[in-house]
């Protein structure tokens, strides 16, 4: 039957850097970076922790960002275990290993002697849109994907992937060890795995589970990180509430001023279109009265031209010569 039996968490900081961070466990770390990098274990000569205690102020620090460095044979390498999300992870964990890369270069060393710098992630939430939970980034060319050096690389194994997308790499045994809760996980990882070190680990995890000041350690240390990812929350949720807000606000405001834009074009259109149809009215109506009184000038003129037309014709016919219709016309014009 499973256990359900509560352990200290692998994955808490404080946990980790007992098991991982001491020199005394350098079989223990040779083999786990071994599997992580997927290179022989016996490549590894030399292993030295460079900040191996445990400062008694770490385990007040904010958020559970574990920071191992080590320098092992001809490697740099820098371990880091993030449980919370934080939106700039990705950048940070650049600016942190480059910083490392070029930290290593001492005055008067050619650049050729820089030291290989390796940064390995293990984060407890989805970071890529895959279902790998392995990704490898180096400095390359995009189109033709040659290297343009192996003297840096950035690792992320995502825990919350494990289980799901399981690709029988070295590493995955590892992997479930940090993300084991319980007595029965630990169970299940003895009776699969084949690293003899998965084995050495799990001992010293029931031991330190087994230690009620761990114990207590652990629990005032995850207790602070669930304290501040409430916190955390509760404030994400009430600056969703503020921006909502005034986003409310200034959606009025500049809704107002497009709106006043857009009824002062609108109402310049209509206007000119009502404008129009009035003045086509007010056109006809003049044009009507200035009609007629030009019609009645022209007809007057038009009525006298025809009347002295038959006044001629009638003249004409009564015996009357051209040249004394004339003239009788001239003096009548007088």
């Amino acid at each position: 039957m499973r256990s359900e039996k509560r352990i200290v968490k692998l994955k808490l900081d404080i946990i980790f850097k007992r098991v991982f961070g001491t020199s005394k466990n350098e079989k223990i770390i040779a083999s786990f970076i071994a599997s992580l990098l997927e290179i022989p274990k016996e490549s590894i000569k030399e292993i030295y922790i460079e900040n191996v205690e445990l400062p008694p102020e770490e385990a007040d620090q904010k958020f559970s960002r574990l920071d191992l460095r080590m320098r092992v044979d001809d490697r740099i390498i820098n371990i880091e275990l993030q449980i919370k999300y934080q939106d700039d992870f990705r950048e940070r964990t650049v600016y942190y290993g480059a910083r490392l890369f070029g930290e290593d270069l001492k005055a008067g060393e050619e650049y050729g002697e820089i030291n290989q710098t390796i940064c390995i992630n293990i984060i407890n939430f989805d970071l890529f849109a895959h279902n790998d939970y392995y990704s490898c980034f180096k400095i390359m060319e995009t189109k033709r994907h040659e290297l343009l050096t192996d003297k840096f690389a950035i690792h992320f194994f995502e825990l919350k992937k494990i289980n799901k997308y399981k690709k029988n790499r070295p590493a995955e045994d590892w992997l479930r060890l940090i993300d084991a809760e319980t007595e029965g996980d630990l169970m299940e990882l003895q009776k699969s795995t084949s690293i003899p070190e998965i084995n050495d680990a799990i001992v010293i995890l029931r031991e330190l589970s087994a230690d009620e000041k761990v114990k207590a350690e652990a629990y005032y240390r995850e207790k602070r990180l669930h304290d501040e990812a409430t916190a955390l929350g509760h404030a994400r949720r009430e600056g969703l509430s503020e921006g909502e807000a005034i986003g409310i606000k200034k959606g009025i405001k500049q809704g107002r001023r497009e709106g006043k834009k857009e009824g002062l074009i609108e109402g310049k259109k209509e206007g000119l279109i009502e404008g129009k149809k009035e003045g086509l009215i007010e056109g006809k109506k003049e044009g009507l009265i200035e009609g007629k009184k030009e019609g009645l000038i022209e007809g007057k003129k038009e009525g006298k031209k025809e009347r002295e037309k038959e006044i001629i014709e009638t003249m004409l016919k009564n015996g009357y010569t051209k040249e004394e219709i004339d003239r009788i016309f001239a003096k009548s014009g007088e």
